[in-house]
């Protein structure tokens, strides 16, 4: 499985299907809501690293709160509380480099 992969899996099974839990490579990890905002947050293990998804707020001035605004399903993913890449409607957009040598859309499969 690819970076890509995982990051659509995590997404999906979060924001779409609405898991309490997401499965990821045979192990599971919680669904939760933030504190402060009680935004859908997921902390989960890809290659060795601690990963954290974390939906959208839409009450920000980003481009990607815009999108959460207009009814896009946004979830931003961190590395050690660095972005590494957005999710959006399905659709991988990554920070820099990272594994896989292409943008995988969801829509595909």
């Amino acid at each position: 499985m690819t970076l890509d992969e995982a990051l659509l899996h995590v997404w999906r099974q979060s924001m779409l299907e609405d898991a309490k839990v997401v499965e990821l490579e045979g192990h599971t990890y919680p669904v939760r809501k933030s504190a402060r905002r009680r935004l859908l947050e997921v902390v989960f293990f890809f290659d060795g690293r601690e990963l954290t998804g974390l939906e959208q707020n839409p009450d920000t001035p980003s481009r990607w709160a815009a999108l959460a605004r207009k009814g896009a399903k946004v979830m931003q993913f961190l590395d050690g509380g660095r972005y590494l890449a957005n999710v959006v409607d399905g659709k991988v957009m990554t920070y820099g480099k990272h594994d896989s040598k292409s943008q995988t859309d969801a829509r595909r499969k």
